[in-house]
């Protein structure tokens, strides 16, 4: 069965948030709530839980402020203002171009050179957004918007990598300056406008998640949206028991629609605090029909790389604060410590400053990337004293040959020092700029599972596949990590040989 991301339950998304709830109840921005009926209260909250960038006090009431007359600039939007585009996006129309705006967030990084500021992911069907645009920061105990004229329009794509032209949409971070009255301060929401006192058509939360009271955690991983109707779930529940036992306290997915058995595994592990899931869905007259997504995806392939620069920057700035490491991959790709139990130990060798807190002397931590191909395990049979149901487990055979310096690779990225992220390395960082240490494939590489290779390298691929070698380090892992994928698969109901 196929389940739309339109229709995913995220209930649990606002968990960690409803604390809030009742120092909102009593904020002076909020003390003229309407009342309304338990009905429409309890269907607020579920849009609200639903749609992760709506500001939590529309839980509350739809028409949260009643204002005088003796307002002079604009007035707090309903939720009835709000321009809604499929779903998950909030939109600003403009005389030059049309901005759908996804997550908002309070930047007070050290490395930051203005700061605190106020970030914006957006789509914009502009390479080049010529038009002026404002914040209208919502603060509470404040009945207008404090206003900031955006500072910057950061393209967070590679001109090279083509689709440079208007009317497709391009992913953008857009920055506006907190003014130095209220920079101590972190607005409740913002609404992207034209003029200053524009009516706001658009309403975002903005997002300031800090460290629990333990202090930062080590590893986040962050996955781009997640579509299909097929059903991966053995292979997702091993590659999460994977993820967790090398060190990652989250995983952080974004649902476009999947296989109902893959959503009861998201939810399984949520409700263990070990996985995030946030539906999503693409912006714009981009097709969201499950079967319509799947074949755009395949064949709309420089549209698809640029609609999941949003999720993998969403996830970096809801975890800057959070996370020593930000971790970018694919769920058919393991960063595997060669000679170390887990990336912790691993990274305290290499990076022994972030991993305590006094330094950040890099942006990002490279592991170099190669091929373990199907066809590379098959000559050689199944691996003894492994359920043959384990994929990684069962493929200990890989390319000889790593595909070249700085092809495919992905990172352990600095969060303090990032200020965007492509798929494989930053598109910016923060002061100082960008520095990577390559780490030694001695120590550490990244195990690439595929059927075959990437279409680019067709011609070369007789390179890796003509000449392999046992690499079987996975096989340190196999007894906890058999046993934590059969306890998954037994708990949810699924068959297990």
């Amino acid at each position: 069965m196929y389940v739309s991301a339109m229709n995913y339950s995220a209930s649990y998304i606002f968990s960690r948030d409803l604390s809030k709830l009742a120092t909102l109840r009593e904020s002076a921005l909020f003390t003229a709530l309407a009342v309304a009926d338990a009905g429409e209260k309890e269907q607020l909250e579920r849009i609200v839980m639903r749609i992760p960038n709506l500001p939590l006090n529309y839980m509350l009431d739809s028409k949260p402020v009643k204002y005088t007359k003796s307002i002079k600039c604009s007035k707090y939007p309903t939720l009835y203002d709000i321009q809604f585009n499929n779903i998950y996006w909030q939109v600003l129309h403009t005389t030059n171009g049309t901005f759908y705006l996804y997550s908002a967030f309070f930047d007070n990084r050290p490395a930051s050179p203005e700061k605190p500021s106020v970030r914006i992911l957006a789509m914009v069907d502009r390479v080049t957004p010529a038009v002026t645009t404002r914040c209208q920061l919502w603060y509470e105990g404040e009945k207008e918007p404090i206003v900031s004229k955006i500072s910057e329009y950061k393209y967070i794509w590679v001109k090279s990598y083509g689709n440079y032209k208007n009317g497709i949409l391009q992913p953008y971070l857009l920055q506006c300056i907190v003014p130095k009255d209220f920079n101590k301060r972190v607005p409740l929401s913002v609404s992207l406008v034209e003029d200053r006192c524009d009516p706001p058509k658009n309403n975002l939360r903005v997002i300031n998640n800090l460290p629990g009271e333990g202090g930062k955690e080590n590893f986040a991983v962050c996955v781009k949206g997640i579509s299909g109707s097929q059903d991966n779930s053995l292979k997702m529940v091993e590659w999460l028991e994977l993820m967790f036992l090398l060190g990652a306290h989250k995983v952080f997915l974004y649902d476009m629609g999947t296989h109902s058995n893959m959503s009861k595994i998201f939810q399984y592990y949520e409700s263990q605090g070990k996985v995030d899931v946030r539906s999503l869905t693409l912006p714009g007259d981009q097709p969201n029909d499950s079967d319509l997504l799947d074949i755009y995806l395949k064949h709309k392939v420089i549209n698809k790389r640029q609609n999941e620069v949003i999720p993998y920057n969403d996830c970096l700035y809801r975890n800057m604060n959070r996370y020593k490491f930000i971790v970018l991959l694919d769920t058919d790709e393991i960063i595997m410590p060669r000679t170390s139990q887990n990336w912790k130990i691993l990274m305290e060798k290499i990076a022994p400053q972030v991993m305590s807190g006094s330094g950040h002397p890099r942006s990002s931590y490279v592991a170099r990337h190669v091929y373990f191909l199907n066809s590379m395990q098959e000559e050689h049979g199944w691996v003894a004293d492994v359920p043959r149901y384990m994929y990684f487990l069962q493929h200990v055979y890989r390319a000889f040959n790593y595909t070249g310096p700085g092809s495919y690779v992905k990172c352990f990225h600095d969060p303090q020092r990032i200020h965007a992220l492509h798929n494989h390395f930053p598109i910016s960082c923060l002061e100082g700029g960008c520095s990577h240490e390559n780490m030694p494939t001695e120590l550490v590489h990244l195990q690439h599972y595929r059927s075959g290779c990437k279409p680019e390298l067709r011609k070369v691929c007789p390179l890796f596949l003509n000449h392999t070698v046992l690499e079987d380090s996975i096989l340190r892992y196999k007894e906890p990590l058999v046993r934590g994928t059969v306890r998954t698969l037994r708990d949810l109901g699924f068959p297990v040989d």
